[in-house]
């Protein structure tokens, strides 16, 4: 798919039977930059984990909150966005950074870049497991996360979506 259709459909992902886990999706701040012409979205998700029986002391609660940004660049058809976790940092912290591009060698397609950096610091000889185990369950994940942007793609195409938008992309660009 084209970076703006994949963009659009990012930004729109949840809800998706791919991501029960996910209960809200809030955005708390978005902006354009009038000097660059960057849109700056901030956003709050919710989720629930299932907790392993080892780490349930520690946790207290299922939920998790994720502290999400997101700079799309229109004009160089780009969209970062880095995501947090805020909540149970204490036995762990994720940090994800997602790079969406358009492909330099085929306009209709979209190159996807994750990084991902997992660190705990609970201590008691049980970082690298903690970690190891984070890791595994991060990578299931991505997978169930692929699944659930194709079902919005696909979703948006059969609706019609992106003609639209394409239509009013379209007359925006003619009355300039």
């Amino acid at each position: 798919y084209s970076w703006s259709t994949v963009s659009y459909a990012f930004l729109n992902r949840y809800p998706n039977p791919f991501a029960t886990h996910v209960l809200t999706a809030d955005t708390i701040e978005h902006r354009i930059d009038p000097s660059t012409g960057e849109l700056h979205i901030t956003r709050l998700l919710r989720k629930t984990n299932s907790v392993p029986r080892w780490a349930r002391s520690i946790m207290r609660e299922n939920d998790a909150y994720i502290l999400e940004d997101v700079v799309v660049d229109p004009k160089g058809s780009t969209l970062v966005s880095k995501t947090r976790n805020i909540t149970h940092t204490r036995l762990l912290k994720v940090e994800e950074k997602q790079t969406l591009t358009m492909d330099p060698f085929n306009d209709s397609r979209t190159q996807c870049k994750n990084e991902t950096c997992i660190v705990s610091s609970i201590g008691y000889g049980l970082n690298s497991r903690i970690e190891s185990f984070s890791l595994s369950r991060f990578s299931e994940n991505i997978a169930r996360s692929r699944k659930g942007m194709l079902y919005v793609l696909d979703l948006a195409q059969r609706r019609g979506l992106f003609r639209q938008r394409f239509r009013m992309e379209q007359r925006h660009l003619e009355s300039q």
